[in-house]
């Protein structure tokens, strides 16, 4: 089977995935720490069942406790976790040149062999989604993760060199390489190739770049960015070279993207250092778009900014600083499954 192609996340959306936050490294030591990520994620189900159908895996030892938090609609699927990145460890859902929904399962490791990261399980999580959705697997030889790639639908995708030329990820991999594989699993023709992500996300349990928290497409023509005005947080700088890159971007047929700066939160500092807050993070879902906030003076104005631009979609806020604090955000805890398309 060919002809297989990524559509953008805002479409027609049949079901969420997400994946219980087991005990883990990233989630932190003790009781406290569990419960906050236990809030964080099921507080983000819940709000998603509101507008579609979610489905959080959940290991044997927590079903109880995931019954206990989630809404009564949020379906819980029995599997093993390692982790609860459901948008890196999970498939990348397609279409094939029917119009059929696929799932394409790149290689997970841990992004990029991180110390202290298991990824036994969850190597084989994508496997497991497409298996419980009932669609085909596309296997991809490359290491990917859902947070390192975002497309608008019409033949681009963005990616960083710091994630897909991870010599702990693809070492013998060249651009070259990895756009003939997305070419292939994705249906792209061009691949906009950012140096790196955001500061914070180089650090310690970060990804090395996933450019989810960078930069997202709200439509096939609008990219939305994030803009860190302090000059005193060193994403300033780091969005300086993103942006010239994105202002000469153009997608297949030649056409510059409307370019939306989304102000990052005012907060410049957690008690590990530089947050990597971002608005970019959020998840479109059927009707509706799901948000991060941060207590922050920007928040307001960054739900009027997504609203803009998703057009006739309820914008809902969900505190994401316990999420942050664990190495991501709303985006990277949900895998959107697309509906199929239909045949004319």
């Amino acid at each position: 089977m060919t002809g297989w192609t990524m559509p953008h996340e805002a479409g027609d959306q049949v079901r969420t995935w997400m994946g219980w936050p087991a005990p883990a490294d990233t989630f932190g030591e003790g009781e406290e720490e569990a419960a906050a990520a236990v809030a964080a994620w099921t507080g983000v189900a819940n709000a998603v069942v509101d507008f579609q159908p979610v489905t959080m895996l959940v290991p044997s030892a927590h079903i109880a406790e995931a019954r206990r938090h989630l809404s009564a609609a949020v379906e819980i699927a029995e599997a093993p976790l390692d982790d609860g990145w459901l948008r890196d460890s999970g498939p990348t859902f397609v279409h094939d040149a029917t119009g059929a929904v696929a799932a394409v399962d790149w290689r997970f490791n841990g992004w990029g062999q991180q110390p202290g990261i298991s990824w036994q399980q969850d190597q084989h999580t994508a496997r497991r989604i497409a298996e419980l959705a009932g669609v085909p697997v596309v296997s991809s030889p490359i290491v990917n993760e859902g947070g390192g790639i975002h497309v608008d639908g019409r033949g681009t995708v963005l990616a960083t060199r710091s994630v897909q030329l991870d010599p702990f990820r693809n070492p013998d991999a060249a651009e070259e390489d990895i756009e003939r594989e997305f070419a292939r699993t994705l249906g792209v023709e061009r691949v906009i190739w950012l140096d790196r992500g955001l500061y914070r996300d180089a650090m310690t349990y970060g990804t090395r770049g996933h450019v989810d928290i960078v930069a997202a497409f709200s439509d096939p023509t609008t990219l939305l960015v994030h803009d860190q005005r302090d000059e005193e947080h060193p994403d300033a700088e780091i969005m300086r070279g993103v942006m010239a890159v994105l202002g000469e971007a153009v997608a297949v047929d030649g056409t510059a993207y409307r370019i939306v700066r989304v102000p990052a939160p005012r907060v410049l500092r957690d008690g590990e250092g530089f947050v990597d807050y971002s608005y970019i993070n959020h998840t479109p879902v059927n009707g509706g778009v799901i948000a991060c906030s941060f207590g922050d003076p920007n928040d307001a104005l960054a739900v009027e900014i997504l609203a803009e631009a998703y057009p006739g979609r309820e914008v809902v806020a969900v505190d994401a600083r316990p999420i942050f604090a664990r190495g991501g955000g709303i985006h990277c805890i949900t895998q959107n499954q697309p509906a199929p398309l239909v045949s004319p």
